[in-house]
């Protein structure tokens, strides 16, 4: 069993999902593993990863749109240095997550048809987020 790993930067445009399937498949490639893991960390407390519809962009808009309601900006949180975005987005990242694990057959991730990887920035303005992706399996 061989291990691989790869970290990646993404720059993203602030409140929006940056499809991140193309660059986490590549790593897969490279890696040389045919039948095995792959676990994509997010190495950000206010950003998280999802996967998600990759045909319809309405589903992802209506995902930021249900999650800004449930956790709307505003001066009711306690922690504001950094901005009234902040804290919505920590919490918004407690509600989804920081990491995800996909199979890998026959050199490739096995995402369903309609599913994409995302990065979700929960923050206004945009950051450069780093991603670790560890890949283990057979060659």
């Amino acid at each position: 069993m061989g291990h691989y790993q790869k970290f990646i930067s993404v720059k993203t445009q602030g409140k929006s999902l940056a499809k991140i399937t193309r660059h986490v498949q590549d790593a897969v490639a490279e890696s040389g593993v045919q039948i095995g893991l792959c676990t994509v960390f997010l190495r950000h407390t206010s950003a998280s990863l999802i996967i998600q519809e990759n045909a319809d962009p309405d589903v992802l808009e209506d995902l930021e749109n249900f999650l800004s309601k449930l956790v709307p900006e505003g001066p009711h949180y306690i922690h504001s240095t950094e901005g009234p975005d902040d804290m919505p987005a920590h919490i918004r990242t407690v509600l989804t997550k920081t990491s995800e694990q996909i199979p890998i057959s026959q050199g490739r991730l096995v995402l369903g048809t309609w599913q994409g990887l995302y990065l979700w920035e929960h923050r206004s303005r945009g950051h450069q987020r780093e991603l670790v992706i560890h890949i283990n399996g057979d060659l």
